[in-house]
């Protein structure tokens, strides 16, 4: 019997999610199997998966034509759309979180993009949200903004469990870390349990290879003085984003050494633990499986689109890899300021912060409007 790797995984520590939900395969019973059979312990979701599996898809017609009965607004047929299905996927995760004490089984579900610069806005949802689904193992998606980091605070604070999403910089990744803290310990003031609250912090990989090097092959396109200069742009292609990723990982070791997060792990607070997104290999002349080979370890989580969960229970190279090369990471990310590279890293992922949000609001925007077609097809004359 051919191996699973995915299965192998988690014995260095690692949990592997999948970044997918349709009803359809919540229907069939392709959920429960990969959950039971192949090793995937949680589901991640976002505005760009929910187009995909609603728009066409004549299984949700039943459901959107009782929503036009009741004369509900598109925004309120296309919750009740989503919400079903993660309530549903969340009863099939539910024997999961409970044979790993919450650490997994979780089920992620974004609130609305448009609100990513918007501290209330996104508080008020997340609370919605959260109640209105009413499982344990949900998990509300926030973005990483310098709006969305106070709502993380204010809904950790209530017991609500956050994934933080659209993290790009190690610098937001520590602030995360610390929104979450900062969040328990006004939890455990107000004498409230914080054994029982779990987050991940979703930092992105491919989108920053992607991006860098686009601007490399531009640099390239337009002619180098010579052949070392040559070496140096190409050395850099495809390594940024794992390079970036090692050295996030070395600032959680470092975070949970505080004192700060010691006395809180003391009551039994459960870690943050990093998630590995955006994990699809982008260039086809990389390892498809690059993102996930090399970032094996413990404490963290990798969410995975089908293909790349296909790939990876066949043809993974399984080992625990997050420590290995660590200086090599931090000379790559030091050697983007060499002037013959020149690449500003900080500017690089403020640009993707933004893209990312605007790679949510429009499949968004696009699914408001394609529900607001069907609905008129349904609609009674």
């Amino acid at each position: 019997m051919a191996t699973n790797h995915l299965l192998e995984i988690k014995n260095h520590g690692q949990s592997i999610w999948m970044d997918n939900l349709t009803r359809d395969i919540i229907k069939s019973g392709e959920l429960k199997n990969l959950v039971e059979n192949q090793g995937i312990c949680g589901i991640t979701s976002n505005p760009a998966i929910f187009e995909k599996a609603i728009y066409g898809n004549a299984i949700y017609d039943a459901d959107i034509e009782a929503g036009v009965r009741a004369g509900l607004p598109t925004y309120k047929i296309y919750e009740s759309l989503v919400f079903e299905d993660i309530r549903n996927a969340c009863d099939i995760l539910r024997p999961v979180y409970d044979a790993t004490d919450g650490l997994d089984g979780y089920v992620s579900i974004e609130v609305p993009p448009t609100i990513a610069h918007d501290t209330e806005a996104t508080i008020k949802e997340a609370r919605r949200y959260y109640e209105e689904i009413g499982k344990d193992n949900v998990m509300i998606k926030i973005p990483g903004t310098e709006a969305g980091l106070p709502a993380v605070e204010t809904v950790i604070s209530e017991g609500i469990n956050v994934n933080v999403t659209l993290l790009f910089s190690v610098q937001s990744y520590v602030n995360c870390f610390w929104a979450y803290i900062r969040g328990l310990e006004k939890r455990s003031a107000n004498g409230n349990p914080i054994n029982k609250i779990s987050s991940v912090a979703s930092f992105f990989l491919s989108r920053i290879d992607s991006n860098i090097d686009g601007k490399i092959d531009a640099t390239l396109k337009k002619g180098v003085p010579d052949i070392a200069v040559d070496a140096k742009l190409r050395a850099v292609k495809g390594k940024v984003a794992i390079a970036n990723a090692k050295i996030a990982y070395q600032e959680y070791k470092k975070i949970i050494q505080d004192e700060r997060w010691q006395a809180l792990a003391a009551k039994g607070a459960n870690v943050q633990r990093l998630l590995w997104a955006s994990t699809s290999t982008k260039d086809p002349s990389y390892s498809d499986v690059m993102y996930v080979d090399q970032l094996i370890g413990p404490e963290t989580v990798n969410t995975l689109p089908p293909a790349t969960i296909e790939a990876c229970s066949d043809h993974c190279d399984v080992a625990s890899r997050v420590e290995s090369n660590v200086d090599e990471a931090y000379n790559l990310i030091e050697s983007l300021k060499d002037p013959d590279i020149n690449i500003d890293i900080n500017a690089v992922m403020d640009e993707l912060l933004t893209d990312g949000i605007d790679k949510f609001v429009k499949p968004f925007e696009s699914l408001m409007n394609s529900l607001e077609d069907k609905i008129k097809l349904l609609s009674p004359v």
